[in-house]
């Protein structure tokens, strides 16, 4: 006598269809900007579209693959999302947008970096906020003075190196 097991039937996953609805999205632009460049392939019928048009049928290939597995509910469950650090990274880049033209790149990346420590456990922001500024201002010395390339100066960094 066999003994049956009564599982229970698997759901479509819909963060798996969403995933495939995006890869569509991105093969179909893949595809319609490969559509639009020139193809110089010449004797070897290689050009400039060739490997985008790859990329994009990959990427639908990709879609169709993940579609199914979804309606088939063959992804393994996944564990419970923690949005806490990734809100905190999040707010991390949207702080360090908004101040980087006016406190400049140090302070603005300090922030940064200190909002992604807290996201990976570091609850000091106090502690971490000014050693980040410290490490994006010896960033913005090597990029600004030593390659002479443009980082945002800030009231740190103008104090430092005056204008002239």
């Amino acid at each position: 006598m066999s003994a049956h097991r009564h599982e229970s039937p698997r759901r479509r996953d819909t963060a798996a269809l969403i995933i495939a609805a995006g890869l569509v999205v991105a093969g179909g632009v893949m595809l319609w900007d490969s559509a639009r460049l020139a193809d110089l392939g010449g004797y070897s019928g290689i050009g400039p579209a060739s490997v985008p048009r790859v990329v994009g049928f990959g990427l639908l290939g990709l879609a169709v693959w993940t579609a199914i597995e979804a309606l088939r509910g063959d992804f393994p469950e996944r564990p419970p999302q923690n949005a806490a650090p990734v809100l905190w990274i999040v707010a991390g880049l949207a702080l360090q947008l908004m101040l980087l033209h006016t406190t400049g790149f140090s302070i603005a990346t300090g922030i940064l970096f200190g909002f992604t420590a807290r996201a990976f456990g570091k609850r000091n922001l106090a502690m971490t906020i000014p050693v980040g500024i410290v490490f994006a201002f010896v960033v913005w010395v090597v990029f600004s003075q030593l390659l002479m390339l443009h980082l945002p100066a800030g009231p740190l960094e103008h104090l430092a190196f005056p204008r002239g």
